[in-house]
């Protein structure tokens, strides 16, 4: 089983935003086969689908925000018109989280979400970081969070850098949610956990020190092990690969990082 390969547009995202069909068409040129968004590139829902339609890449998912989650009814049918099977929320805020003081009504929130998502077909999912591998009582956030909400009403989307980043073994992970893992974020990066590895994500402030520690780089660039990690996805059910570099290489643009990522990808048949 060969699973077919995605990029998360936020990893081009000047691009896109800029250029949304040109960008997209360079996706597509590249070799991916669909394309996981987080928001629409300065185009109308309608818009971006009939771009993607005809340069034939897959919408297949969206990162929303929990903003987003709690406007149902909009989020939903904007999403319902782009196409997409999979919706996931990109993150939680710490008050939000199990064990925060906001967590029982976003779990509420979240449940309401899903249900609608799914009467108009779409799959809910969480896409982690590693701030939800702290424990509460010996069980990590994440783990409590898809254990009070049904899976057939959150999916996971595990982001296989900040599974390894957290503590734990990326493949072994995948495992664990083994019918639960529809999509798959392939991340590579080098060093190890750093206080300000953060400022990496869209924010120049501290990225040169931060560069010292820990680094995000293009899938194959770093130490992940993505043939046992890919090996996990396939044995677990999961459909989609998608790429994700939240802040390119060094010395190198986000699309010249997307083509090596999508050249290491099929070099080991993919």
């Amino acid at each position: 089983m060969s699973l077919p390969i995605a990029i998360q547009v936020y990893s081009v995202r000047d691009d896109a935003n800029a250029d949304a069909r040109g960008t997209l068409q360079k996706i597509k040129d590249m070799g991916y086969d669909g394309v996981e968004f987080a928001g629409f590139c300065n185009q109308t829902p309608a818009d971006l689908k009939k771009i993607c339609d005809e340069i034939g890449l897959v919408a297949i998912s969206g990162h929303i925000s929990m903003d987003a989650v709690l406007d149902v009814e909009k989020t939903v049918a904007d999403y319902s018109v782009l196409g997409v099977k999979y919706l996931a929320l990109a993150w939680l805020a710490e008050e939000r989280r199990p064990g925060g003081p906001l967590w029982n009504e976003t779990r509420e929130a979240l449940i309401t979400f899903a249900t609608a998502a799914k009467k108009a077909g779409i799959t809910f999912c969480y896409h982690n970081h590693d701030f939800e591998f702290e424990k509460i009582d010996g069980k990590y956030k994440l783990d409590i969070m898809y254990e009070e909400i049904p899976a057939d009403l959150l999916q996971t989307e595990l982001d296989t850098c900040w599974v390894n980043v957290g503590g734990e073994n990326p493949a072994d992970y995948i495992r664990k949610y083994s019918g639960r893992a529809p999509l798959v974020h392939l991340k590579d990066f080098v060093g190890s956990k750093s206080e300000n590895m953060y400022e990496l994500i869209g924010d120049d402030k501290a990225k040169a020190e931060a560069q010292n520690t820990f680094g995000l780089r293009y899938v194959g660039q770093g130490k992940q092990d993505f043939p046992a990690i890919i090996k996990a996805a396939e044995e677990s059910g999961s459909e989609w690969l998608i790429v994700e570099q939240d802040s390119p290489s060094p010395d190198m643009t986000p699309l010249e990082c997307a083509e090596k990522s999508r050249e290491y990808l099929k070099s080991i048949g993919y």
